[in-house]
């Protein structure tokens, strides 16, 4: 599940670069930050959510 989130969201930074994607708060393609900032935040929430 980790590898599927992080495959789909690195895809879209990547679409964000080439053409901005228009959402609220994702105007401008220097605005990809945004998205690894989310990537970053969810990778913690599944790694501490998993069981061990």
């Amino acid at each position: 599940m980790g590898k599927a989130v992080a495959l789909f969201l690195a895809l879209a930074m990547l679409v964000h670069i080439i053409r901005p994607l228009g959402l609220p708060g994702l105007k401008k393609r220097s605005d990809a930050w945004k998205i690894a900032l989310f990537a970053l935040i969810a990778m913690v929430v599944l790694v501490g959510v998993r069981p061990q």
